[in-house]
């Protein structure tokens, strides 16, 4: 008995050992683990939110330029077909060119394939001289609104403008040009004055964009213009 009296006492402090382990020291050990694991992922975290909120400064230093580039583009392509507001624009340019004569006839919206807009081909025609005819497609061209000229026929007047000359002497007496031009909406329901989005049935057509507009700006005078 007195020489099994230290190996069992050995053999308890070693059991006592192995249990402080399991129960104390192994659970401490796991929760260790456990909080670097959520440490990292905090970590993780927050060089995701910093990168964020780089972010939302940069939009907010950036918004009074975004929002100017949002406005120029509905300007550009408005969300509705808002013939009033395009014979405006095309009259003013008229004005500034100092054309004889301007007529305006807006076609049709027709939706495009997509459906994220809808076309408006349009027939222009204007009479002047030949540097008043420069002038006006240049504000064409320098227009707010979106548009794209798909053919231009120039003749001296009087020919009825059906056959496209190949020279045309800055010193002839008036010129007549006749452009089909395109414009655009993101309206794709289509239809002068329709909301946007999808609408059913035909919408009304406004009054002053139903015919064509016939504007006279000043009275053609037979006089030969010097080059």
């Amino acid at each position: 008995m007195t020489r099994r009296g230290p190996l069992i006492a050995g053999i308890v402090a070693v059991v006592a050992a192995l249990l402080l382990i399991v129960f104390l020291v192994l659970p401490k050990m796991s929760e260790v683990n456990d909080t670097k694991d959520e440490l990292q992922a905090a970590q993780e975290q927050e060089i995701t939110l910093q990168a964020q909120l780089r972010a939302l400064q940069d939009a907010q230093a950036q918004a009074p330029e975004t929002e100017q580039e949002i406005l120029a583009l509905e300007e550009a392509v408005p969300p509705t077909a808002d013939l009033p507001g395009l014979f405006r624009q095309l009259q003013a340019a008229a004005d500034r060119s100092a054309v004889d004569f301007f007529q305006f006839s807006p076609g049709t919206p027709v939706p495009d394939a997509s459906g994220g807009f809808s076309t408006i081909s349009s027939q222009i025609v204007v009479t002047g001289s030949y540097f008043s005819m420069q002038e006006f497609l240049y504000s064409l061209e320098t227009l707010p609104r979106a548009n794209k000229v798909m053919n231009v026929t120039l003749a001296p007047t009087g020919t009825g403008g059906t056959e496209q000359t190949a020279t045309i002497s800055t010193s002839s007496n008036r010129l007549q040009m006749q452009m089909t031009v395109e414009f655009y909406t993101t309206d794709s329901s289509a239809g002068p004055g329709s909301t946007p989005g999808p609408s059913e049935g035909t919408a009304t057509v406004p009054p002053e964009a139903a015919a064509p507009t016939t504007t006279p700006t000043t009275t053609p005078t037979p006089t030969t213009e010097g080059a």
